[in-house]
C-alpha cells in the first residue's frame, strides 16, 4: 500500500460544554497540526499516489473553513462537542469530498493537539 501524507496547522477557539472536560468547558485555543494521508494500492500512470499540490491546497481549503474561527460559532459543527477525535473525522470527511477519491484505499487525518497528545481517524474508501 502506498501513501501521501500532507500537513498544515489550523488555529481555532472552542468550548467543550460537559462537566466531562472539566476546565475546557469554557472557551479556550487550539493550534492543531493536521495530517491527511492517503492510501492506494497502486500508484497511478504518473507515479503518484495523488497530486501532492492538490492534496496540499484541499487540507488548505479544508481547514480554511475553520482558521481563526470559534468553532462554537460555525454552522456545520452546531450541536457537536468538538473534541480532536470528532474534528479529525470531520476533516477527513471534508478531504474526500474535495478530492478525487476513486482509487483511494483509505484517508487517515491526524490532529496533533500538542507534542504528546494527537488523536487520529481513519475514513476507509472503496477503490
Amino acid at each position: 500500500m502506498f501513501t501521501l501524507t500532507v500537513r498544515d496547522h489550523v488555529m481555532v477557539a472552542h468550548s467543550l460544554p460537559d462537566p466531562f472536560f472539566g476546565a475546557a468547558q469554557r472557551l479556550h485555543g487550539a493550534t492543531f497540526v493536521v495530517e491527511a494521508t492517503f492510501e492506494r494500492e497502486h500508484l497511478d500512470e504518473h507515479n503518484v499516489v495523488l497530486d501532492i499540490g492538490a492534496a496540499t491546497e484541499a487540507l488548505k481549503a479544508v481547514l480554511g473553513r475553520l482558521s481563526y474561527r470559534n468553532l462554537d460559532d460555525v454552522p456545520e459543527l452546531a450541536g457537536q462537542i468538538t473534541t480532536t477525535e470528532y474534528l479529525a473525522c470531520w476533516v477527513a470527511e471534508q478531504l474526500a469530498v474535495a478530492v478525487d477519491t476513486a482509487a483511494l484505499h483509505g484517508l487517515t487525518v491526524v490532529l496533533r493537539e500538542h507534542p504528546d497528545a494527537w488523536a487520529s481517524y481513519r475514513l476507509p474508501l472503496r477503490a
